[in-house]
């Protein structure tokens, strides 16, 4: 059986990484009973948290903002300092961790005594970062959204398009993805009724949080794979497919996730040595992707589409007149 200690800081813990939970909810989780979960709820109040309690069927358990950080793990000034660097990494996405330091700001911030997130506040707003990323996220942002999904609860804020207008915008958010150099929110739109991926730099207005939402079945079993096809192909005239040398290990660098969707090519042209990757990407003008495979250099065959391979066959009789015949060997 779990220790009283133990079984505190488990709830604490689930606390932290939800909105709000019910009674029943969390004694189905850790395994006691409803009283159990009542008794300790008491005493962690005794301990200086902030809990709030609503009644009714719907009702539940809440962690209050003011929180006292547990003193074995990070004073006020340790905390404050991790909260400054969790914001860091998620405003200039780090990879691998930058989906976990919105996650783990997200529980610090509710516990923040009210004295040092002022004092939080003021020193993210004096911050100015040097070189950083045309297309930066407001971190609170990020932690607002990510609360949302982990509480089922709609979003509401003002949307700007490609096109410069603005849109007041009602969602149920499902996923945050981090795409390097952008962050994106997978969501069902509720005005146009299907699912939609917004950039959540193009987000005018703090999301705010509305009703709770049954959850739906993803349109996708990959949310990052998903986002990649929607910013990379979906929006785009063109469709193209290209095979290429080499493994995509060794391709990444060249060929980032915003470029196109790369995968291990499992039939290979015949004849073919080494490694050989199917790159699949959007593009609006065949003439600037063309110039930017030839940027890869690398071997390269084109499969489709007839459009694109018809452009290129002009393109190879137009370089034949402009460079004229091949002089004859000596």
């Amino acid at each position: 059986m779990m220790s009283s200690t133990a079984r505190l800081l488990q709830l604490l813990s689930l606390l932290q990484i939800r909105r709000e939970w019910t009674g029943a909810a969390l004694a189905e989780r850790m395994g006691v009973t409803d009283r159990t979960v009542r008794r300790d709820i008491d005493k962690l109040r005794e301990l200086g948290y902030p809990i709030r309690a609503t009644a009714g069927v719907a009702g539940g358990y809440q962690l209050g903002p003011g929180a006292q950080l547990p003193p074995l793990l990070l004073d006020n000034d340790e905390a404050l300092a991790v909260a400054l660097g969790l914001a860091a990494v998620a405003a200039s996405p780090v990879a691998g961790v930058a989906e976990g330091s919105v996650r783990a700001l997200t529980k610090l911030e509710q516990v923040l005594p009210a004295r040092l997130r002022t004092r939080f506040t003021s020193l993210k707003a004096a911050v100015t970062r040097l070189g950083g990323a045309a297309d930066a996220v407001d971190p609170s942002y990020l932690t607002e959204i990510s609360a949302a999904i982990s509480s089922k609860r709609q979003l509401s804020f003002e949307y700007e398009r490609a096109d410069g207008q603005r849109i007041r915008r009602l969602v149920e958010p499902y996923q945050l993805v981090d795409a390097g150099q952008r962050w994106y929110l997978v969501a069902w739109d509720a005005a146009r009724t299907d699912w939609r991926t917004f950039r959540v730099d193009r987000i005018r207005t703090k999301p705010s949080e509305r009703t709770r939402y049954t959850p739906r079945t993803l349109p996708a079993a990959d949310a990052a794979a998903y986002v990649q096809e929607a910013i990379t192909r979906s929006p785009y005239r063109y469709d193209v497919t290209v095979r290429l040398r080499g493994s995509p290990a060794t391709l990444a660098g060249r060929v980032g996730p915003t470029a196109g969707q790369l995968e291990g090519d499992p039939e290979p042209p015949d004849g073919a040595q080494g490694d050989w990757s199917i790159l699949r990407a959007g593009w609006d003008d065949v003439d600037d992707f063309l110039g930017w495979l030839l940027g890869l250099d690398t071997e390269f065959h084109i499969l489709g589409p007839p459009e694109f391979l018809e452009r290129c066959r002009a393109i190879i009789g137009r370089l034949e007149t402009a460079v004229g015949p091949r002089p004859a060997a000596d």
